[in-house]
């Protein structure tokens, strides 16, 4: 080739064949944890066949962004989930916010509000303001706003499974601070479908959940145009452990249901499209997802074609995103700044609205005023330092980008329309398709970092043997935050008039059963009657009552990815001999208290310890310590391990402990795992908890220790 000859692909061939010194170039070609083909080098025939190219931001199909001018007319909103404690507590919070530079409120709700429950409700005892502010009625929601006018300040709320009185709550707090329910702005999530799949904070059955979507959307499109009905969210599959094609279809086939939905209420397209938005994570897979956006605008713009809607813009998606969860590693956890910060960039290089930035410490606690101000900080500094705002879509034309476009976009069509033939995702859901697809990619990936196929940096590669440094955890009170929020209770039940308070819950009831009175509609006048979050929740309960899902876990997905494996071999070896001591399989109850519905780890615990020869029962969700107790001694199991995701350990794991010694089963080996902050061990361990294992922790290691320690508790009861 002379040396004014262009190269061509079989000359870059040659050339890296040499480089490579005997490895062929074949073997860089691979495959992400999403399953996408990946080459080392891209041209412009990677090109071809792409229909999407030359399209220009602000025009169908909107891949290049929903807006003309992107980034380069107004930033991304900077709009940091956050809630804690109280609402006086998280109001703090927020305003501090406000004055660093923050543009949105996001509202993260406790677990007990999330699931239709009052805080003076026994199965919410260690669930009160630890994972999220408490609401329980209308004064809450006046306290968490109190100094924010609503009438400018957009609100985005994360609440599914009580919508209705969290939705009713805020409407009449804004009534009550003087802005009419047409000048509120934000975006409720409204998502139900989704909690079937991953999240788990559903109260009831899916069909009577889609009437209270349809409701939702109906009501706001008539009496409030700034508002956002529904933020249809894959943020939650991927953090249960979905590949990102799954997260992209699933998201918009849960869309897809929720528009048909709207429409069956007699509603025009065009009249509540505009305010439909989504709701994404953006994990480590750095070129992914930045493409996955933009597959997301292109999809959505194909499915709502199907509706044949007027205006151009009922077309758009418009999306929030936030970096993700599950990628924060509680070992050498300034790392985190690292990977939050990538993650951002991801988000913005693929075009997002709106924008939350993790906490480095969120893998231990709840974020700190310290550590919140840092992810806040990393948002301005792209705004402002990097140029990123300059230029729209400034990855367009990237061949490599545009390939993961196009291919996200037809591997995520083929599971939209498998969900089809099944009848859409209500249909789907209810055969659990979605969640065990999801379960199993979690499986596999688990598999693939205790092999150290994936290198998480810290946690299975380079890891820091000496100390990560000392930082302050937040840490809430429960019992405090409990019994300032049932003082609260009582004193608006005292004051209000229960005779027209009962008459509005009745008259909800009736509602919930007819099927035809808009539900939003009639939980507003109970609201300003001052009924509770959990008594409006009660009233539909009563109408629907309350869903119970069923426990699967996949198996062969873990053992099969480690089967070859010398260490998966030894720990089988470890738990056959301890088999073989018992005279049966070691068994072990893995089991979520509280109201924290978050089961990934859970689930994969499971699913690879029954891989490796445990005897695993999986408790449903939503235990009480004492039906925990109960199930331990019925399964008659050698260990109890219990998932911890929301912070409810101090409170639950101790009296899981004495239901354990009431029963006479105080011999029964209690062992934690989950995000547990460091300075808790001790008062775990002095408690009687046997063992923890947090974030990262390596299973099998995990499965060799715990076979030991039931090998010697029964060598303990044979001498």
């Amino acid at each position: 080739m002379s040396k004014h000859d262009k190269p061509n692909v079989t000359d870059w061939q040659a050339l890296a064949d040499k480089e490579l010194r005997g490895r062929a170039v074949d073997e860089l070609t691979g495959s992400t944890d999403s399953g996408l083909d990946i080459k080392p080098l891209y041209t412009a025939d990677d090109l071809d066949g792409i229909d999407h190219l030359g399209g220009l931001p602000g025009f169908a199909p909107y891949v290049r962004g929903p807006r003309a001018t992107m980034y380069a007319g107004r930033p991304w909103t900077i709009r940091q989930y956050a809630g804690f404690s109280t609402a006086e507590a998280s109001n703090a919070f927020y305003r501090k916010a406000l004055a660093g530079g923050q543009r949105g409120l996001s509202v993260a709700f406790d677990l007990a509000t999330h699931r239709g429950y009052d805080s003076d409700h026994p199965r919410v005892v260690g669930d009160v303001g630890m994972a999220g502010v408490a609401i329980d009625s209308v004064e809450d929601m006046k306290i968490l706003f109190d100094g924010i006018p609503l009438g400018e300040m957009s609100v985005s709320m994360t609440m599914n499974g009580a919508v209705i009185p969290v939705l009713a709550s805020f409407i009449v707090a804004g009534e009550e601070q003087g802005v009419a329910r047409a000048d509120l702005s934000g975006t409720i999530q409204n998502d139900i479908l989704k909690e079937f799949m991953v999240r788990n904070t559903y109260i009831y059955p899916p069909e009577p959940s889609m009437r209270i979507v349809a409701d939702i959307i109906e009501y706001t499109s008539k009496h409030m145009p700034k508002f956002n009905s529904i933020s249809i969210s894959g943020y939650h599959m991927q953090e249960a452990g979905s590949t990102l094609v799954q997260e992209l279809a699933y998201t918009l086939a849960d869309g897809r249901e929720y528009v048909r939905a709207a429409l069956a209420k007699g509603l025009d397209v065009d009249a509540f499209a505009g305010r439909l938005s989504f709701f994404f994570c953006i994990g480590m897979d750095f070129f992914a997802e930045a493409a996955k956006l933009r597959a997301a605008r292109l999809l959505w713009s194909r499915i709502m074609a199907e509706f044949e809607p007027k205006d151009p813009k009922s077309l758009m998606l418009r999306t929030h995103c936030q970096t993700s969860g599950v990628s924060l590693q509680e070992q050498d956890p300034y790392n985190n700044v690292v990977r939050t910060a990538f993650e951002a960039m991801s988000a913005a290089l693929g075009g997002t609205q709106s924008l939350h930035t993790n906490s480095f410490d969120e893998a231990i606690a709840l974020p700190t005023e310290f550590s919140a101000r840092i992810a806040r900080n990393t948002q301005l500094i792209l705004q402002h330092e990097t140029g990123v705002t300059n230029v729209v879509d400034p990855l367009a034309g990237s061949y490599y980008v545009e390939s993961l476009t196009q291919q996200l976009a037809d591997k995520a069509w083929e599971l939209i329309e498998e969900v089809e033939a099944m009848g859409g995702m209500v249909a789907a859901v209810e055969a659990g398709l979605p969640k065990a697809r999801i379960e199993q990619a979690a499986a596999a990936r688990q598999a693939r970092v205790d092999r150290g196929d994936k290198v998480i940096v810290g946690v299975n590669r380079f890891t820091n043997d000496g100390e990560d440094g000392e930082f302050d955890i937040l840490e809430v009170d429960n019992s405090a935050v409990r019994k300032t929020q049932v003082e609260r209770l009582n004193r608006m039940r005292a004051n209000r008039d229960e005779a027209a308070c009962n008459a509005a819950l009745e008259k909800l009831s009736a509602t919930a059963r007819d099927g035809k009175t808009n539900l939003l509609e009639t939980a507003l006048e109970a609201a300003r009657c001052r009924a509770s979050v959990g008594e409006i929740s009660s009233a539909m309960e009563d109408a629907w009552g309350r869903h119970d899902a069923r426990t699967e876990i996949v198996s062969g997905v873990y053992g099969g990815k480690l089967a070859e494996d010398e260490a998966f071999t030894d720990v089988e070896a470890a738990i056959e001999k301890t088999s073989k001591e018992l005279g049966r399989k070691p068994r072990v109850l893995v089991v979520k208290m509280g109201q924290d519905g978050h089961d990934r780890g859970a689930h994969v615990i499971a699913s690879a310890f029954g891989d490796l020869g445990f005897d695993v029962t999986v408790g449903p969700l939503f235990r009480t310590p004492a039906e925990a107790a109960e199930l331990a001694v019925e399964a008659g199991v050698d260990v109890v391990g219990i998932s911890s995701h929301a912070a409810g350990h101090k409170t639950l794991a101790p009296m899981l402990l004495a239901e354990l010694a009431d029963r006479d089963a105080a011999d029964k080996i209690v062992v934690c795992g989950g995000v547990i902050p460091a300075q808790d061990h001790p008062f775990l361990l002095d408690a009687g908890v046997a063992a923890i294992y947090g974030p990262g922790t390596n299973i099998l290691a995990s499965a060799a220790d715990l076979a030991g320690r039931i090998r010697d508790q029964a060598r303990g009861r044979n001498r």
